[in-house]
């Protein structure tokens, strides 16, 4: 959930920062093109998957310059400075090693980090990314120049807009509230120009030297079926970075947050702690107990305020105090009466007794 942000500054820049979690190690989380750091929680599959990085790690969150709640500036920044931006942010948490995970474009930056400050990596994963987003002599698996002027175009006719989710999560593409969410978060990361050329960096971005330089550990996790990074893109990494590990997964998606959700995270976790723990279960079995005060409108208004108030304090009382003989768990306690779950029925019944 956004707590609020915090500010690291790098130069003149302020770089909007959160903090989830308290997990024994640090995890920095960098996001593709664009980001927004309080509204990724709007998407439920997006907050559960930070929910469940966070439930083993001090996650660390942040936008990167140029967009959503961090400074814009102009022209628009390098990769460089961008990767300068995150030991900014690791140093205003006061994280002297970080595991750093990049998503997309967040990849790229994740590399170019743990080459230039290997001292301060515990370790990489890169999820849906690529070396170079364009073709190029020894990469075949990028797109044209005129691709890229084709999807410049594309992006600013459609920033903000409601399009289909074919290109980052086909399995989405009949839902339309992920649609929703996507046109909502783009128009608060960024303007329509700055997408643009942001869009134009990122394309032309090539780490395919950097790699051989990567000294960390290193896992990459790539969707066989991806059609904005090719799976060629993460074989290339796992062939170009020494003792990378690969998982490919059958999957159509470029966003690891739906199917994959499960797979991923459990595959992040055994990396970065050794050991990978069952997600949380969606359902369970439990025995509801409520408390009714009757009538508790008519009695307030008798009862005026004051000792309305003390006879609802002294019946929360004796029930907590009965929930904690039984071992119940209360949910949720008004002026109508208390809610409460236990994990056994007759457990329930004797305290309602």
């Amino acid at each position: 959930m956004f707590t609020g942000a915090k500010y690291a500054r790098n130069g003149d820049v302020n770089i909007a920062y959160q903090v989830v979690g308290d997990g024994p190690l640090d995890l920095i989380l960098v996001l593709g093109w664009v980001s927004h750091l309080a509204y990724v929680w709007e998407l439920p599959a997006l907050a559960a998957f930070l929910k469940r990085l966070a439930s083993f790690t001090r996650l660390i969150l942040f936008d990167k310059r140029g967009s959503g709640m961090s400074d814009r500036v102009h022209p628009m920044p390098t990769l460089e400075q961008r990767m300068d931006d995150v030991r900014a942010v690791l140093d205003a948490v006061g994280s002297k090693k970080t595991a750093v995970m990049g998503i997309s474009e967040g990849g790229v930056m994740s590399c170019l980090f743990a080459a230039t400050y290997p001292e301060r990596t515990a370790g990489i994963i890169i999820d849906g990314s690529y070396p170079s987003r364009l073709r190029r002599p020894g990469y075949p698996w990028g797109i044209t120049e005129a691709q890229l002027e084709r999807n410049l175009d594309r992006a600013k006719e459609t920033w903000g807009r409601v399009v289909d989710m074919r290109g980052y999560a086909p399995s989405q593409i009949d839902n339309p509230e992920v649609a929703r969410w996507w046109a909502t978060f783009t128009q608060m990361s960024a303007s329509p120009g700055d997408a643009v050329e942001l869009l134009r960096m990122n394309t032309l971005i090539d780490i395919r030297d950097v790699l051989p330089a990567i000294r960390v550990p290193t896992l990459i996790i790539h969707a066989t079926g991806d059609k904005i990074a090719p799976i060629e893109a993460g074989r290339y990494f796992a062939e170009h970075i020494p003792n990378a590990k690969l998982l490919e997964l059958d999957s159509i998606d470029h966003w690891p947050y739906f199917g994959d959700a499960d797979i991923v995270l459990g595959e992040v976790q055994e990396f970065l702690t050794g050991v990978r723990t069952a997600p949380p279960p969606d359902t369970m079995l439990a025995t509801v107990l409520c408390t009714n005060v009757a009538q508790a409108g008519a009695h307030a208004v008798w009862l005026g305020d004051k000792r309305w108030h003390q006879l609802v304090d002294s019946h929360h009382a004796v029930v907590r105090a009965a929930l904690a003989r039984y071992s119940g768990r209360e949910i949720d306690a008004g002026e109508r009466g208390v809610t409460a779950v236990f994990d056994g029925t007759a457990r329930a019944i004797r305290c309602a007794l």
